[in-house]
C-alpha cells in the first residue's frame, strides 16, 4: 500500500494510478551530410497526473488523519493550493504489509489544473482528475547603468545584479523547516531525539503539526511531519 501527500494533506484514498512523466529537453538535428545527431540537454519538468478518489461517506478503507472529512473539505484544499499561487510538496510514501516503507517519492510541485467528475456510477463520491508540474526556483537578471568620470567624458559602468523571483508574499525564511516520515515504531520523544538530541522537546515537534496529531502519544506510520528548527 502506499499513502499520497498533498502539501500536508493525506488522500483518503491512495490512486489506483499515477503517472509520473520525466520529460526530455534532448534536441535532434540533422548535420550538412544529412546523418542525425542528439543533442543532451538537461530533463525538463515532470508532469504528474492521477484520478483521486474523494468519498462522501465513510469507508473501512479509507485513511483520514483526523477522523473523516466528507468530499468537499478536499476539493477546498486543492481550491486553496490553486489559488495560492505557491509550490508545495507532493510526496508518495510506499508500506509494505508490515509497514516497512520501501521508499518514498518526494517533490515540489504547482498545482496546474483539476477536473471534477460527478458520475452517477460512483454514487454519492466525486472524482477529481489531477495534474501536477514539477517546481524549481530561478532567478532573474538586471542590469544598472552607473554614470562615471573618465577624463573628462562620462562613461556608463554595468553593475549586474541578480534577483531572486519571490514566489509568496512574504520573504523566504533563512531557515527551512525539515520533514519527517513516521516509521513503524515512531514516538514523538525518539524523533525529537534524534533531530534535537533532547526527547523532551517533543511538544515542539507537536505544536508544529496540531492540524494532524490529535494525541502526541499517538501518531501513525506514513504521516509527513513537520521539524521545526
Amino acid at each position: 500500500m502506499y499513502y499520497v501527500y498533498l502539501d500536508t494533506m493525506l488522500c483518503p484514498i491512495s490512486p489506483s494510478k499515477i503517472q509520473i512523466q520525466v520529460n526530455n529537453k534532448n534536441k535532434t538535428v540533422t548535420t550538412i551530410n544529412y546523418s542525425e545527431v542528439n543533442i543532451l540537454k538537461t530533463a525538463g519538468l515532470t508532469d504528474i497526473a492521477f484520478d483521486l478518489l474523494l468519498p462522501n461517506s465513510l469507508y473501512p478503507f479509507a485513511i483520514y488523519s483526523s477522523g473523516f472529512k466528507n468530499a468537499k473539505y478536499f476539493l477546498d484544499k486543492l481550491e486553496r493550493l490553486k489559488q495560492s499561487k505557491n509550490p508545495f510538496q507532493f510526496i508518495i510514501v510506499r508500506v509494505k504489509p508490515n509497514n516497512k516503507i520501501i521508499y518514498n517519492t518526494n517533490i515540489r510541485v504547482a498545482l496546474e489544473s483539476y477536473t471534477i467528475t460527478e458520475n452517477a456510477q460512483e454514487g454519492f463520491d466525486v472524482i477529481v482528475s489531477i495534474k501536477l508540474k514539477q517546481y524549481k526556483e530561478y532567478s532573474v537578471k538586471t542590469y544598472k547603468f552607473i554614470p562615471v568620470e573618465n577624463n573628462g567624458n562620462d562613461i556608463s559602468k554595468i553593475e549586474l545584479l541578480t534577483n531572486k523571483r519571490e514566489t509568496t508574499n512574504s520573504p523566504a525564511p533563512t531557515v527551512q523547516n525539515k520533514t519527517y516520515i513516521v516509521a513503524s515504531g515512531d514516538c514523538l520523544w525518539n524523533i525529537a531525539k534524534k533531530f534535537y538530541g533532547d526527547g523532551s522537546l517533543y511538544m515542539k515537534i507537536y505544536h508544529a503539526n496540531a492540524d494532524k496529531i490529535k494525541n502526541p502519544n499517538l501518531i501513525v506510520p506514513g504521516q509527513v511531519l513537520t521539524i521545526p528548527l
